[in-house]
């Protein structure tokens, strides 16, 4: 190949066989994609050694993308329960998966994603980093969290999260601030921050991000710059801090591209509803309209064990003004690591935010789906609905779960359903409701 990465190729006006798929995928005409690529505004993150991989394209112009995240811990390390909920969140759709794993075979856990896992693989290398070398956080060389970041490149990851925004300077002004109720709530972030204050030194990702980009053009990973200075709760959106890091993550943003290295940039965390559409247009300016992939965001601090709900509100409106990739929340969200239920209740609400942004947008082709589902309520077709549903497993087992005593209605309405009636009335047959003489 005489390309590195699929934004060289992009810019050389080739059209790789990936971003061929995207752009069937998207129902876009190829030509249209290449130039986004080339820009920067769309990503399709695509390894070279990422085998199974099913390329997705990620970009405010095209349908959006939802993450998955999953991975061992310490208290919870069977391998065989995150492959389930890998197997889980391909059936349902998910389009990328996050392996955040801090304890265990993590790399054999890695491989066998790159082997076998068709959706978009990404990872956090500073947690890796603590599992792999079993050593004292401030004993991790700059050189060691790199090597980390290179054979995860090596195992086929496809993106990376990569905290290079939080250097020294900006955690000299978050000390200096401490306005906040949250600090810092990034795992990766805070892991760094810790680290440079033990040491003393430059966050090692952004002090050789020039070393970094090599590793990037080398697999063709994509960079997913991390928000370490991310809102944790509604008190600290939009503050200083945040605005500060997305102002450096721009930066790299552009020194990125000029080594053909793809970009995403994390953003937030908790916000309040009425922030978040300044926070896309914040991005967008900061940023070089680079795809912009948020946690949420989280539109309430209150509700543990529902935080699947207010990350979906918050997604569904971050989607429509501007994100391209929502993470999904899972109900265990502050609580424990998700189980496999909860990866799908996660995935669920995720995906219903990422289609209603989707619709809100004027996506081509978007309300074909809901048009359909409409049809098939008003011919009163079961099997059509079950087959359309998000969930059709769980929309059939609720509506079998109740069986009605009028065939072909349901339990809420039986023969009073209004879609029955009006389908025999427009037909000229009699509409007849139980008690009444015929």
């Amino acid at each position: 190949m005489n390309y590195h990465t699929q934004m060289e190729a992009a810019r050389k006006g080739i059209i790789t066989k990936e971003l061929a798929a995207v752009a069937k995928e998207e129902n876009l005409v190829p030509e249209e994609l290449r130039q986004l690529v080339a820009k920067g505004e769309v990503a399709i993150p695509c390894n070279v050694n990422h085998v199974a991989l099913k390329p997705k394209g990620i970009g405010k112009a095209l349908k959006t993308k939802i993450n998955v995240n999953l991975g061992t811990s310490k208290d919870l390390v069977s391998l065989d329960s995150e492959v389930a909920k890998v197997k889980a969140a391909e059936e349902m759709g998910a389009d990328a998966i996050m392996d955040l794993s801090t304890y265990g075979d993590t790399q054999s856990f890695r491989k066998r994603l790159s082997q076998e896992c068709g959706a978009v693989l990404g990872t956090v290398p500073i947690y890796d980093a603590l599992v792999y070398y079993n050593k004292a956080l401030k004993d991790i060389t700059a050189k060691e969290w790199l090597a980390v970041a290179e054979m995860h490149g090596q195992d086929g990851i496809d993106f990376l999260t990569i905290h290079a925004g939080l250097n020294r300077a900006n955690a000299e002004k978050f000390k200096a601030r401490r306005g906040r109720l949250t600090n810092v709530v990034s795992r990766g972030g805070s892991l760094m921050f810790a680290w440079m204050e033990m040491t003393g030194e430059e966050n090692p990702f952004y002090e050789y991000f020039d070393e970094l980009l090599e590793i990037c053009r080398r697999y063709d990973i994509t960079l997913s710059l991390g928000d370490a200075l991310r809102p944790g709760s509604l008190h600290d959106a939009t503050d200083g801090m945040q605005i500060e890091e997305l102002i450096t993550l721009g930066d790299l943003t552009k020194r990125a591209w000029e080594k053909d290295v793809q970009v995403i940039i994390e953003g937030p965390g908790h916000m309040p509803m009425d922030q978040i559409e300044a926070n896309m247009k914040i991005q967008e300016s900061l940023c070089h309209g680079a795809p912009f992939y948020v946690l949420g965001p989280l539109v309430t601090d209150v509700a543990p064990g529902y935080d699947h709900i207010t990350a979906a509100i918050g997604g569904a409106l971050a989607a429509w003004k501007g994100a391209s990739f929502l993470c999904y929340v899972t109900p265990a969200e502050h609580l424990r690591l998700p189980d496999v239920d909860d990866v799908k209740e996660g995935i669920v609400a995720s995906k219903i935010a990422a289609h209603a942004a989707d619709l809100a947008k004027g996506l081509q082709g978007a309300r074909s789906w809901d048009d359909a589902m409409s049809k098939a309520r008003q011919e009163v077709n079961w099997e059509q609905m079950f087959a359309l549903a998000l969930d059709p497993v769980k929309a059939r087992s609720y509506h079998e779960s109740a069986p009605p005593e009028v065939e072909n209605t349901c339990s809420m309405c039986g023969n009073m359903c209004a879609m029955k009636n009006m389908n025999d009335i427009l037909n000229g047959k009699e509409v007849w409701i139980g008690g009444e003489n015929r």
